[in-house]
């Protein structure tokens, strides 16, 4: 029961004074830690955002979006902290180092890409480096997927909400 502490001091099929059995609380420390790291990260940047312009719903001041989210993410830590506590907890599988370095770079090239590759061509590659986060996925699946996000992302972003950004940036002239 690694990453688990026990809880109570009934034994898992003890009878209580009623004579109904009673079960013992496994309390899953890795669900705890997280659900707590998020809900403290949430009551922080929910406290920075109080400290913003709020506005309405309809005309939102800088703080509105913030405070939105940080209880959305005070919410879910406090539904993983209540999960923390259940009758069996679960063991921690592997660590998932293929997915760590190909999912935790893609973003930080594409931000550090954006303007001077543009647009298009960081989409792209940043889909490609997190496609390989897979061991299943292969260069040719990856390509097709990065170049169909590509497309979508340039459709929504840059015709339907008409955003102001280079689709090619200064690196990449034709």
């Amino acid at each position: 029961m690694r990453g688990q502490a026990k809880i109570g001091t009934q034994a898992p099929a003890a009878e209580n004074e009623l004579g109904t059995h009673m079960k013992a609380i496994s309390f899953d420390t890795t669900n705890a830690l997280c659900g707590g790291i998020l809900t403290a990260a949430g009551v922080f940047f929910a406290w920075q955002s109080l400290g913003l312009e709020l506005g309405t719903a309809f005309r939102m001041g800088p703080g509105y979006f913030p405070l939105v989210l940080s209880s959305v993410l005070i919410l879910l830590g406090t539904a993983i902290l209540v999960q923390a506590a259940r009758v069996h907890g679960e063991p921690i599988g592997p660590l998932a180092i293929r997915g760590m370095l190909f999912i935790l770079p893609a973003p930080i090239f594409f931000g550090l890409t954006v303007r001077g590759l543009g647009f298009v061509p960081a989409i792209f590659f940043t889909a490609l480096i997190a496609s390989f986060a897979s061991s299943r996925m292969n260069v040719f699946w990856a390509a097709l997927l990065a170049l169909v996000l590509t497309l979508f992302c340039v459709l929504v972003f840059s015709y339907g909400l008409q955003l102001p950004f280079q689709r090619f940036g200064p690196w990449v002239r034709f």
